[in-house]
């Protein structure tokens, strides 16, 4: 009599998912990482130049040796490369960025005093880039292919691949000087009145109605940004099965769009938006220039004409360090609203 053994399979053990704070530690290293990259790319960027640079930032000033010599000692241009690479890592953690060639003031007081127009023209621009982007797209997406939907794409990837300069120019010439009927009724320039303080009432009216075509600019310009993302995210929602179970179920298209659909279609546009967020800081350099706001923007393109390698190391790493803390930011956002992206 011959016994059958029977063996049963082995359970395979279950991966367990990594945890937040797993998560968020690797996401953390790796922001640091990258933000000491842009310390090190900030430092050679603007001393791999062809040329002695104190004889470059001295524009052909100093007649004599000693002037020259006095110049390197007072940038500590006269050490070595590496000693200064340190003496620069020291000042950036201590907030010390350096005197500004043309205005003779610290950088970071300079960049303190640019930030505010920069924050205020640029963030109010991409909230509102945000707010009707997602309604654009959501909208376009839930009536595909329909007359909204072909209007919307084609003047939002229009606006999109307009030069920001240029859009900003259209707008002055039609509504800031005017053209034919059209009266100019919004300043060429400016971030506000100098006949009016602006930290009165009046003056806040005033910043406003000289911000209303930089903000539209931007507005218009990065529009397709955020439509184009929720259009495409919320049509690959479209298909799933837990919508017709919902419809199944008798819920109206509007609860099912509005409670179901655009939820989960709103994770890839957080994520851009969040990023898109750290850009703030950076300012539009183009739109500054071209609307005169005295921002960082504009401060960065006064800077690259001199050269200010001070207050072009100082904007640099203002505007690497926002957008490298948004993607951060963007990150745990993403792990925490979908837990699949820790895997």
């Amino acid at each position: 009599m011959t016994t059958t053994v029977v063996s049963t399979p082995t359970a395979q053990p279950l991966t367990r998912r990594p945890s937040y704070a797993k998560y968020v530690g690797a996401k953390v290293v790796g922001a640091i990482g990258s933000l000491f990259f842009v310390l090190v790319v900030n430092f050679f960027l603007f001393r791999v130049m062809p040329g002695d640079p104190a004889r470059t930032l001295g524009r052909g000033r100093f007649k004599t040796t000693e002037q020259l010599e006095a110049f390197r000692h007072t940038y500590g241009l006269d050490q070595s490369l590496f000693q200064q690479f340190l003496t620069f890592l020291q000042n950036t953690f201590t907030g010390q960025l350096g005197i500004s060639l043309r205005y003779r003031v610290p950088v970071s007081d300079l960049i303190r005093d640019r930030f505010w127009p920069t924050l205020l023209l640029v963030g109010t621009s991409t909230i509102l880039a945000i707010l009707f982007g997602v309604w654009i797209g959501v909208r376009a997406a839930w009536n595909r292919g329909g007359f909204f939907d072909k209007v919307s794409t084609g003047s939002t990837l229009t606006l999109y691949s307009m030069p920001e300069w240029w859009l900003g120019l259209l707008l002055i010439a039609t509504l800031a000087v005017g053209v034919g009927p059209i009266p100019g009724i919004f300043p060429t320039g400016g971030l506000h009145s100098t006949d009016v303080d602006p930290g009165s009432l009046a003056g806040v009216l005033d910043t406003a109605w000289h911000l209303f075509l930089p903000v539209v600019t931007l507005t218009l310009a990065y529009l397709a940004d955020y439509s184009l993302v929720m259009r495409s995210s919320l049509l690959d929602e479209l298909g799933e099965d837990y919508l017709t179970t919902a419809r199944a179920k008798g819920l109206r298209d509007l609860a099912v769009r509005r409670h179901h659909a655009v939820r989960n279609a709103l994770l890839p546009t957080t994520t851009i938006s969040a990023v898109n967020m750290g850009f703030v800081v950076s300012g539009a350099i183009t739109v500054e220039t071209v609307f005169s706001i005295p921002g960082l923007g504009l401060l960065s393109s006064e800077a690259l004409a001199i050269p200010d390698y001070w207050v072009l190391q100082g904007t640099f790493l203002i505007a690497s360090g926002g957008v490298i803390v948004a993607n951060l930011l963007a990150n745990l956002l993403y792990g925490l609203l979908d837990p699949r992206v820790r895997t």
